[in-house]
């Protein structure tokens, strides 16, 4: 009964009908919709709901500190709320595309949404902290399917000489998110309160339940796999991927492998992860389709996503950082400044989607789009303490503009490959290759900051040391000006604490360029890669 009252939004020829499931080239327009219009609500109604996740995740980091304080806690303990969300939503990612097939994709997304809005109301309404971290728990395992079968109905539901403007569509929504979310944060929390960041999400899902509900349907090749469930490899994988994410969140707040808490959740990591792939790729009710990996289009370009997403969020972490902790900004004026890099997005993903409709080869923009981000990435690092608001611009319209051609090819030429069938288990795998690839990005380039800044230290201090002129001209500087404004019996050690703080800050600032310039490096040692993707084709194989 469900069958046929979905097949009748979708365009499918009866030749395309007789076609053998094993024919992966025939599948490639089925479940595509056949009114221009209605792709388009469909776009809108599944950009809502992903950009409702993320402009939540990334909103509530600011947050932190006014949670800590409304419910008597530490801030070390309110990071628990991430910690928490994190670990929930990174273990459902994977599932994605088989929780699609056995509720419809319909129905998932419908259940994902009111589950995430009704989670965040009940964090909106938490009067402890642990009531509110079991409740960002019950928002993660609600948001999980979000990304993945909004992405997947996305691509199902235009054709694929269309992809590229759906895709620099969803590009706007997905990158400018985690840029924008702060700033609405900021102003929530310091103008209302922290509880409107999760009741904010209500308006939105009101909008995308109904678009949803009155627009999706599910195409015809989704059915439920099995009666059997893979209990082993959910559990496997829950183990494995809880494990690694709470690596990455407090891998560097508790030191990394010193402390033994992070060993055990190391080894839980390798472990699980290491048994689930051997398991799904032996299992004949595989919840995680691992063998869409033998395309090599589809590898190289999850690969090159886990990239892309290490360098955005490495990049959101550090410059709100080096503004606030080393220039003073304010948060509300950091996250406003920060805003550039989001509007050349937003400028250039349109441009995108029209050069790849016009049958530009998707290799060569993708290319130009990380030489053109590794470029403002670099820019960064001839920032210095002295920095105005626009030395930022311009680096950040460069990256921005980069983004938006890194985004929008890769998104649309890493499923060229995949039969619709297959294309909520890709999804899957390109979402939980983002996740992986943004934490161990905050993870990596925190550690090196933090690394860094003592290597920087060290240096400055051994050079003042072997210069004891120029120490002592600045050490006698710093006196005399203590002397004249302040208590002369204290001058002396006063003018020590001035000269080690100044020397502090100028380790820290060093350590931050020396993130900019690893992030610049690897993007463009990402570029040979590109090119180990095939050309894409812009209509499906004839069937015949």
């Amino acid at each position: 009964m469900r069958a046929g009252k979905t097949e009748k939004p979708f365009a499918r020829s009866s030749k395309a009908q007789e076609m053998s499931p094993s024919e992966p080239e025939s599948d490639h327009e089925v479940g595509v919709q056949a009114d221009r219009r209605t792709r388009w609500l469909i776009a809108f109604a599944v950009l809502a709901a992903a950009i409702m996740e993320l402009i939540d995740t990334s909103a509530v980091n600011v947050s932190l500190p006014y949670i800590a304080g409304n419910l008597s806690s530490s801030v070390d303990e309110a990071t628990w709320v991430l910690t928490s969300y994190l670990v929930a939503n990174a273990t459902i990612l994977p599932l994605s595309g088989w929780l699609a097939n056995y509720f419809g994709r319909r129905r998932l997304l419908m259940i994902s949404v009111g589950g995430f809005t009704a989670a965040s109301i009940l964090c909106g309404l938490a009067p402890t902290l642990p009531a509110l971290i079991l409740f960002r728990v019950l928002q993660g395992l609600a948001g999980g399917p979000l990304q993945p079968t909004s992405r997947a109905i996305l691509l199902e539901s235009f054709p694929r000489r269309e992809r590229g403007h759906a895709m620099a569509l969803w590009g706007v929504g997905i990158v400018i998110a985690p840029i924008l979310a702060p700033v609405l944060g900021g102003w929530l929390t310091t103008d209302h309160s922290w509880r409107w960041v999760f009741f904010i999400n209500l308006p939105v899902s009101i909008i995308g339940v109904f678009l949803v509900w009155r627009y999706v349907f599910d195409p015809p090749y989704i059915r439920r796999p099995s009666t059997r469930i893979d209990y082993w490899g959910m559990g496997l994988l829950a183990i494995g991927i809880a494990s690694l994410q709470v690596v990455f969140d407090k891998g560097q707040e508790d030191d990394w492998f010193g402390s033994h808490f992070i060993v055990i959740m190391s080894v839980l990591a390798v472990v699980g992860l290491v048994s689930f792939t051997i398991w799904e790729l032996r299992s004949k009710n595989a919840v995680v389709h691992f063998r869409l990996l033998r395309y090599r289009t589809f590898a190289t370009g999850t690969s090159l996503s886990m990239v892309l997403f290490f360098a955005l969020y490495g990049s959101i972490v550090l410059l709100p950082l080096f503004m606030q902790e080393l220039l003073g900004y304010p948060a509300i004026t950091a996250g406003v400044w920060n805003s550039p890099r989001g509007i050349a997005t937003m400028a250039m993903m349109p441009i995108a989607g029209i050069l790849i409709g016009r049958r530009w080869d998707m290799r060569a923009l993708l290319t130009g789009g990380l030489i053109v981000s590794g470029i403002g990435a670099y820019m960064f690092s001839f920032l210095n303490r002295n920095a105005g608001p626009w030395n930022f611009f311009w680096p950040q319209m460069v990256m921005g503009a980069g983004l938006s051609f890194m985004f929008v090819p890769l998104a649309t030429i890493t499923v060229d490959p995949i039969p619709q069938r297959e294309m909520g288990y890709a999804t899957s795998l390109i979402a939980l290759a983002r996740n992986l690839g943004a934490g161990i990005g905050i993870s990596c380039f925190t550690a090196l900051v933090a690394r860094r800044e003592q290597f920087h230290q060290e240096r400055l201090g051994a050079s003042m040391a072997l210069g004891p002129g120029e120490g002592l001209r600045t050490f006698a500087w710093a006196r005399r000006y203590l002397e004249y404004h302040g208590n002369p019996v204290s001058a002396a050690h006063g003018s020590l604490m001035m000269i080690y703080q100044d020397l502090l800050h100028a380790a820290q600032a060093l350590s931050y360029l020396d993130g900019f310039r690893v992030m610049a490096v690897l993007l463009i040692l990402a570029v040979p890669f590109v090119w180990i993707m095939k050309k894409p084709q812009f209509k499906s194989a004839p069937q015949e």
